[in-house]
């Protein structure tokens, strides 16, 4: 076999070298530049030669085909047009040379019947919402499959009450509300979209008695006072709406009525909970609206004068409320077990087939998703493109290749997660997930990860050609610069969240920390596989609207296509570089460092909460420097093994020593003791969960609990890595 293997990769490189003038002189330029050693590799030279082949494949004119077919129809979860881009996407697996099935679940969410939201007081107020989204122009915006704005998960319900507005809806705004003698029980809340996830805004409201919750789209966040309006600009035009489900994905992800089991269609309604007993079910209705139908809502308040970070870009001064306007809403939503599909992609591997490396990207969306999520999708079938072009020339992976691409994810995340649910056990020797939701947006390359993958990014990284430069590294370097443009991030939308790691412990380009809000939820923090998340941003002011669609894509992201390329060859790079390792090329040296930077903001925290009540971190941090030796040491071993199946059993296992097999306090179904997201901010993480918000609860015996938890995992997966002592 491996005689066999060494062949094929001689002729893939002579394969390789007719491919690659295809990348042009300055990106051949790089591969000059590329350098001899390759960590995880014992022949750098082979590897090279095939990942040259690689990028010399995917195609942008390609990759504008697959968004222009993927997006010409609206394609919410479970609706035929959905179904039609399962069949898209296998049929481009199967052209791959991929083993290809669409496999079904039976989840439980919503589409909306009616819903309304009119101004019944005072009598010279008139509002009559949702407006219909409409821009002059916009050749995609009057298609009748439009779905109207929900959110998704909400119940129905038919409120009327006075409104308060809570500014973006944080712990801390309605704690502001208190202190001002604002009483929000069995009132309306008005919150704008930003700051947290909506689910948290809803959440909030409902511990605090609201009896509905309005979120709408300020022009401060994402519309004129960011720039141009759509179709004249990127950002979000007067009618546009944001979208969503409200679920409480920080309590588990994936089907409401099935918590840690997969939702097969055969599975009998006696497994299931009831959807009404769910913990991811909010009791609050909920309902989203534009900035021009809020317009009259947030004029007409009285009130105290909001404080001035209240104030938002509509022309008037902001008040708090409560009153004198009274808002109606009427929502009727229809709840339904529907069907959903996940198209599943395998390479076998030659060598190790029962390890997986695990790449995704869903495919469902609020309406046509041409940015979030189907640039992803076209961008993932590239990648996909260029491993067939590599097992036409002969090529076998050492270790099996999976392609996920997932449905409902934007219900919350339920495709991958009840996928990842039924397959756990083959997925306890799963090497990593590598995710791709929003790939393109703009041409700013940022990317999260787990601590041990960072630098394998940043190595990736160095080898692509960048659109704008010589790699892809060069150009995130770059823009990561004092002074230069940081515009994005306006919403809370995946692709534009701001990738600042809890620690930075290595001066080099940022690599963010993994929260929530996309498939990887799954994979790292229910089953501890190592996972990264890529994408490439820009001014994104039609996130969840109509209007991100590819008409949008074509004027404002990627007009001639080169980050899509960009982002295949990065995404099918991380896949072939994982795939093929002789030595898995995590960094838990690394990990360690973080780690202990992470304990350490978390003591002096504790001790400012709770003064001489605060809990010793001895523990955690003796753990944490426990960890980081035996990751110290494990790294020599990767770079001199003489046992690569044995270190690479012992590598794969650390992350998951890292779980906690009780979960988190109150959320089991989270169970890393490192990351999750936060129960007040939904998709950013929060590091060290269960010590961190133990403290923000001031509690100082859970405090001490969790800390005791984290030490344990700390030395378990020390212990994993050969770090006995």
């Amino acid at each position: 076999m491996k005689s066999l293997f060494r062949a094929v990769l001689v002729f893939s490189f002579l394969f390789s070298n007719t491919a690659a003038t295809d990348l042009g002189a300055e990106e051949s330029s790089t591969w000059n530049k590329a350098p001899i050693a390759l960590f995880g590799f014992r022949d750098a030279a082979a590897e090279t030669s095939l990942e040259k082949h690689f990028l010399a494949v995917p195609d942008p004119k390609l990759a504008e085909e697959h968004l222009r077919i993927l997006t010409q129809a609206p394609h919410i979860a479970g609706s035929a047009e959905d179904k039609a881009t399962a069949a898209y996407v296998a049929g481009k697996f199967r052209d791959g040379g991929l083993d290809t099935e669409i496999v079904e679940y039976r989840v439980w969410f919503n589409y909306p019947l009616e819903i309304s939201v009119d101004v019944t007081a005072p009598d010279s107020v008139k509002m009559h919402g949702p407006t219909r989204e409409h821009v002059e122009g916009d050749p995609y915006q009057d298609d009748p499959r439009v779905v109207m704005p929900y959110n998704g998960l909400s119940p129905s319900g038919d409120v009327e009450a006075e409104v308060v507005y809570a500014n973006y809806g944080s712990p801390e705004d309605f704690q502001k509300l208190e202190q001002n003698q604002i009483d929000v029980r069995g009132k309306i809340v008005l919150m704008r979209y930003g700051q947290n996830f909506r689910g948290v805004k809803a959440f909030i409201a409902q511990e605090h008695g609201a009896a509905g919750v309005i979120i709408y789209s300020d022009p401060a966040d994402d519309g004129w006072r960011r720039g141009d309006k759509y179709p004249k600009g990127p950002w979000r035009p007067d009618t546009g709406v944001q979208r969503g489900s409200v679920g409480y994905m920080f309590e588990f992800a994936g089907d409401p009525t099935t918590p840690g089991i997969a939702s097969v269609p055969s599975l009998p309604d006696s497994k299931r909970i009831a959807y009404d007993k769910s913990a991811q079910m909010p009791k609050v209705p909920t309902t989203p609206l534009s900035y021009a139908d809020a317009w009259p809502i947030l004029e007409h308040l009285g009130g105290p004068e909001s404080p001035r970070d209240w104030q938002g870009a509509l022309p008037f001064t902001y008040h708090m409320g409560p009153g004198p306007v009274k808002v109606k809403m009427h929502l009727k939503q229809d709840y339904q077990f529907r069907t959903i599909w996940d198209v599943i992609g395998r390479i076998p591997g030659s060598e190790s087939p029962e390890d997986w490396v695990v790449a995704g990207n869903h495919r469902d969306a609020w309406v046509y998703g041409a940015v979030d999520p189907n640039s992803g999708t076209a961008a993932m079938l590239e990648a996909v493109h260029g491993l067939g072009d590599l097992l036409k020339s002969g090529w076998k992976p050492k270790r099996t290749i999976v392609f996920g691409s997932w449905d409902a994810e934007e219900m919350g995340l339920m495709g991958s997660t009840e996928w990842g649910e039924q397959h756990e056990a083959e997925l306890g020797n799963a090497v990593a997930y590598l995710n791709m939701d929003v790939a393109v947006s703009g041409p700013k390359f940022g990317a999260s990860s787990v601590p041990s993958l960072k630098q394998f990014l940043r190595d990736v990284a160095k080898t692509v050609p960048s659109p704008k430069d010589s790699t892809v590294y060069d150009a995130w370097r770059k823009a990561g610069q004092p002074g230069t443009d940081a515009t994005q991030v306006p919403t809370e939308a995946i692709g534009e969240m701001r990738r600042i790691p809890a620690a930075q412990v290595r001066k080099d380009v940022p690599v963010g920390d993994l929260g929530s809000g996309s498939d990887y939820t799954v994979f790292l923090q229910h089953m501890g596989v190592p996972a990264t998340d890529i994408s490439s941003t820009g001014s994104y002011g039609v996130y969840h609207s109509v209007f991100d669609n590819f008409n949008w894509f074509k004027k404002f992201a990627d007009p001639d296509f080169a980050y899509e390329q960009e982002m295949a060859r990065m995404f099918g790079l991380e896949v072939l570089r994982m795939a093929d390792a002789d030595v898995l090329p995590y960094d838990y040296q690394a990990y360690g460092k973080e780690i202990a930077a992470y304990i350490d903001i978390a003591k002096k925290k504790a001790e400012s909460k709770f003064g001489n009540r605060a809990p010793s971190f001895a523990a955690a941090a003796s753990a944490a420097r426990h960890f980081e030796e035996a990751g110290s040491k494990t790294k020599e071993r990767q770079r001199n093994s003489k046992d690569p199946a044995r270190l690479n059993k012992q590598l794969r296992g650390a992350e998951r020593a890292l779980l906690i097999p009780e979960g988190l306090p109150n959320r089991p179904w989270y169970r890393h003791a490192i990351y999750a997201p936060g129960e007040y901010t939904g998709y950013a993480a929060v590091v060290i969960p269960g010590v961190n918000e133990a403290i923000d609860k001031g509690d100082a015996e859970r405090t001490a609990q969790q800390v005791a938890a984290l030490a344990g995992a700390l030395n378990r997966a020390a212990n994993v890595l050969g770090g006995q002592r």
